[in-house]
């Protein structure tokens, strides 16, 4: 079947969208145009209200991830760093007596904040 040429349609035949009066609206307006648009619209409302909230959970606990391991080995750096230099400037035995002062006071504050065991009888 051939099509025929475009000029063969005038105005006033049905298959222009002119003659039909209200229902050419319906058949050759903006409704496909409209349904499509309101169709992409739910779609991403719905993408939107899913996948939206998971997407930001799990950026949270990649930057938190990559974030804390930047903190722990920073100050693993800056502990060694700051040894280093304490040795450097007093002597070995001085540096390891603070430093045990130090990790002996911290014990004896977490051990002054555990809680007694509950009796199990």
């Amino acid at each position: 079947m051939d099509r025929p040429p475009d000029h063969a349609l005038s105005s006033e035949s049905p298959t222009a969208g002119g003659g039909l009066g209200p229902v050419g609206d319906l058949i050759g307006g903006q409704w496909p145009v409209q349904a499509a648009d309101r169709i992409e619209s739910v779609i991403d409302s719905v993408r939107r209200k899913t996948t939206g909230p998971a997407m930001v959970a799990s950026r949270a606990l990649v930057y938190g991830i990559v974030g804390s391991v930047f903190v722990v080995s920073a100050a693993i750096l800056t502990l060694i760093a700051v040894l280093r230099g304490l040795d450097a400037l007093l002597p070995t035995w001085l540096v390891q007596l603070i430093v045990g002062g130090i990790l002996c006071l911290g014990g004896i504050v977490c051990w002054s904040q555990r809680r007694p065991k509950e009796n199990l009888s």
